[in-house]
């Protein structure tokens, strides 16, 4: 009867809003209940569905509306009317369930009804919107909606486009007209709420920050009209056209394809306005730069943001003073300051200050930086990175002493065994995950500022992805690639096509948010404009290959990989391209290397990797120029991926499925596509559920489950750190900035392993590493085995892992001395990782697997156990707390 004239026409929904009537939406309702009792082959979801609009025909006839509720009625009587006494059964408690979830709902976001938006989330995304990102009252009580929210971040996202409009924007500059703005900024609260773009309302934080971006536009020449000009336009509906685009990216958020950064989540279109994640400052061998840096992290993290510094050009301890004839007390005195201040400074009263402190190789204190934080409780809010040139290779290579050298006097302090200190590198960051590692040299060989800028880049943010300039910041969104892959009947597919739309999209409002950014530190409003650099990223990669069926681990899914951020940078540097020719070029843009043809990705010099025209691509950025220095990089989704329903960035899952304690009881959290993979085997069961449970959340070798399962979901324990490894580097290869990613390794690994992996690193082009041992802090917090005794099932690499090892062992020969290769050929002469272990724990404490940082048992803002280490960041799966500011 679908398609056909029915006489009932429309539906009253819960909220009391009429919709039109859609048969289909009760025929997917009986299928799921068919499904999940298996009955597919033998009940008709069409025929039921049939016979339910018949009935209602006769009940309700062409003048009456029936409720959501009356139509359900309706559907659990045909159907145990049809005998179908277990597909009724189910359906009953799939609609006990449903109204379980809609009071939970309305609980968590303290409202009384919920609208379109609240029902496309999840329980845990709502769970994660209000704890960290909904507007709350004096009291704590959620008074924002998501749709509110997301509304408010659409507008902050799309108001510069008006700026950048032909009728109010000249790029070459020729107008010099008077800027009269202090009479609305006087009077502010008066503009709360009177402007608005068809329905988008304008917030007076919204009017503040488009001022600011007018007021320096029209001190550079470039607005054709008054601001006064300007808000008759917006009153009389002149951009009312920037509705549709307010919607575009509105429905983007909304539908769970892409998210900005978390603080653009929380501040945009309120009073702080700033939209960055992360920043990086410089300091100098002087007591006043050092208190100038320490002022200005005090700034940063009250607004919520996180810093990197280098603190390489600080003398060594012991070193003369000649102003007092004193002793030097060293870099780690001072990065004590640093570490204090960002205790004082917590932000929020939730998440303590977010540092990245680096120290070059060659310093003097390197020894006491590595082993800096042993000491629990030390260094808090820190993580730590040595920074390595090429040249510690080359020592090491030739197992030669290394000189390390006074930065007072660049005279060399002592020399010290390179191998010593490499074994010490690797031993403290196997014992206590830190300190990482930054390859510098990496990070500078495709480096086309390094003459724009007069120098290399020593300096990362706190997660390690966006290698900066001092007083630069990252302006990040992630899009969910999971999005992207659609059904046609049996065929699965990946749609490019609508993926480089989105990149596109994305890439403008990263511009955008740029130029409504309020900065902390004027020195960072500068340096961030000269080379507009913005970071489009990726979450959802684990999903995606799921639905895709390919292993993450395989040839096929790392080819996947490669292809996925070719296209990412691809577009959006097209999209920064056209934004150059609409808006102008970067201001470095002329003295940058882009104008000799080169580009800052590795794939660009491997023409066998391209899959696109990258020789047609480099003929625009020639002739036309770019917007934007940087484009591409991936971060830490901690938090904005639980909203999205994804998994963390490129990731693999963590955990399949992990039993999860509430007051009422315990449930087991599965991950969405594996949750539907296991119902259309007809697996589904809480039995199954707690086998992977207190199997590290792994499928892995279960009895049951079958192979073609095995084959493609597995988790991140279920990965070789080699394979870890590899993906980074494929991943790496087209995208300009840096990524976030952990490589998991199992406990029972040697400070070898660690050693191994950074040299492999190094060879395949990593531009950083953040190596994480299970169970190498200190207390451990979250239990997903319920058994004691546990499977043994080790992880291998794969052969496409071990293919690149053989090549770079070819061209190395030096390395054989710490990486050696099996007999057999088939992976790496050391202890294998250990999924599980058959033998009993010391002690009666069970092992843990997902473990806490720096001594946090519990989430500071939810309570929850429930913390898991991922791409270099502690997050909170109750809750979406997370301990980095990006994600």
């Amino acid at each position: 009867m679908e398609g056909k004239h029915l006489p009932i026409t429309k539906i009253e929904k819960r909220d009391g809003r009429v919709v039109d009537f859609d048969q289909s939406k009760i025929t997917n309702a009986i299928l799921k209940a068919i499904i999940a009792v298996g009955e597919e082959k033998k009940v008709n979801a069409d025929a039921l569905s049939d016979q339910v609009v018949m009935e209602l025909e006769k009940k309700y006839g062409p003048h009456k509306i029936p409720t959501v509720e009356d139509i359900k009625d309706v559907i659990e009587k045909d159907v145990i009317e049809n005998g179908q006494t277990k597909i009724s059964k189910d359906y009953i408690l799939y609609r006990q369930k449903k109204a379980e979830i809609r009071e939970e709902k309305k609980r968590i976001l303290n409202k009384e009804k919920l609208d379109d938006i609240d029902k496309r989330f999840s329980v845990n995304a709502l769970r994660v919107l209000a704890y960290r990102y909904l507007i709350k009252d004096e009291k704590g009580a959620v008074i924002e909606s998501p749709k509110e929210l997301f509304q408010r971040v659409a507008v902050t996202m799309v108001l510069p486009e008006i700026l950048y409009d032909p009728m109010v924007y000249d790029k070459d500059g020729k107008h010099n007209l008077p800027i009269t703005i202090s009479k609305y900024l006087s009077d502010l609260d008066a503009w709360d709420k009177k402007l608005r773009i068809g329905k988008y309302v304008l917030t007076k934080w919204h009017l503040e920050r488009l001022i600011a971006a007018y007021e320096e536009l029209a001190n550079k020449g470039k607005m054709k009209i008054g601001f006064d000009e300007l808000i008759v336009m917006l009153k009389n509906g002149t951009f009312d056209k920037y509705e549709k685009t307010m919607d575009e990216y509105f429905d983007l958020m909304v539908n769970q394809v892409f998210m900005p950064n978390t603080p653009t989540l929380v501040n945009a279109g309120r009073r702080l306005g700033m939209l960055s994640a992360c920043f990086t400052l410089d300091v100098d061998d002087n007591i006043e730069s050092i208190m100038s840096m320490a002022r200005d992290v005090a700034l940063i993290q009250k607004a919520g943001g996180g810093t990197g510094i280098n603190f390489s050009k600080i003398r060594p301890e012991g070193d003369l003073v000649k102003s007092t004839m004193g002793k030097a007390s060293g870099p780690l005195s001072f990065m004590k300051i640093i570490d204090t201040v960002s205790d004082v400074v917590k932000q929020g009263g939730v998440r303590r200050g977010a540092n990245m402190g680096i120290l070059e190789i060659w310093h003097p204190d390197i020894d006491k930086f590595i082993s800096a934080k042993d000491k629990e409780g030390m260094y808090e809010n820190f993580n730590f990175s040595v920074g390595i040139w090429e040249d510690f290779w080359e020592y090491l290579s030739n197992d030669a002493d290394y000189p390390l050298i006074n930065p007072r006097t660049k005279k060399v302090w002592k020399e010290i065994s390179s191998k010593t200190l490499f074994h010490s590198i690797a031993y403290h960051a196997w014992l206590k995950a830190d300190p990482g590692v930054l390859f510098l040299d990496n990070i500078n060989k495709r480096n086309v500022l390094t003459s724009a800028k007069d120098g290399v880049v020593r300096v990362t943010n706190p997660c390690g992805e966006e290698p900066l300039y001092p007083y630069e910041s990252c302006n990040l969104a992630s899009i969910n690639v999971a999005k992207f892959v659609k059904k046609n009947g049996e065929n699965v597919f990946f749609d490019w096509e609508e993926y480089g739309e989105v990149i596109r999209r994305v890439t403008r409002t990263l511009d955008n948010l740029i130029t409504m950014n309020r900065y902390p530190v004027r020195e960072i409003d500068v340096a961030t404009k000269e080379t507009r650099r913005i970071g489009v990223g990726i979450m959802g990669l684990a999903d995606m290959l799921f639905k895709l069926n390919i292993k993450y681990n395989s040839e096929e899914g790392y080819e996947m990989m490669a292809k996925v951020t070719e296209a990412l940078t691809y577009h959006a540097f097209e999209e920064s391209v056209e934004m150059a020719k609409e808006r102008g070029v970067f201001p470095l843009f002329k003295n940058s290397d882009y104008v000799e043809g080169k580009l800052p990705i590795e794939l660009y010099h491997h023409r066998e990797w391209w899959t696109l025209d990258w020789d047609k691509l480099v003929d625009k950025i020639r002739k036309y120029g770019l917007r934007n220095a940087m484009v591409t990089t991936n971060a830490p989704t901690g938090s904005i991926s639980m909203i999205a329903d994804t998994s963390n960035g490129i990731e693999p899952m963590f955990a399949l499925v992990y039993e999860k304690k509430v007051s009422a009881g315990s449930f087991f959290y599965v991950d969405n596509v594996f949750e539907g993979k296991l119902k259309e085997f007809g697996l589904y069961d809480d039995e199954l559920l707690k086998k992977i449970s207190e199997n590290y959340g792994s499928i892995q070798g279960l009895d049951g489950v079958p192979k073609k399962l095995q084959d493609v979901f597995v988790t991140s324990m279920d990965i070789h750190w080699l394979d870890h490894l590899v993906a980074q580097a494929v991943l790496q290869r087209a995208i300009t900035d840096s990524i976030s990613k952990t490589i998991n390794m199992p406990n029972d690994v040697g400070v070898e392993d660690v050693k191994q992996a950074y040299l492999i690193a190094h060879e395949v082009g990593c531009k950083g590493v953040t190596v994480y041992r299970d169970g190498s802090k200190t207390r451990q917090v979250l239990n997903v085995m319920a058994a004691k005794k546990m499977k043994k099932e080790q992880a291998k690499p794969s052969e496409f892992a071990m293919r690149m090892l053989e090549e770079i062992l070819s061209k190395n020969k030096w390395m054989e001395e710490y990486i050696r290769l099996r007999e057999d050929g088939k992976g790496l002469e050391v202890k294998p990782p250990v999924v599980a272990s058959t033998e009993e724990p010391e002690g009666d404490e069970e092992k843990k697997l997902l473990v806490s940082k720096n001594g946090i048992e519990r989430c500071p803002t939810c309570g929850g156990e429930h913390l898991v280490y991922e791409a270099g960041c502690l997050v909170c799966k109750d809750c979406g707390w997370s301990e980095c500011i990006i994600s």
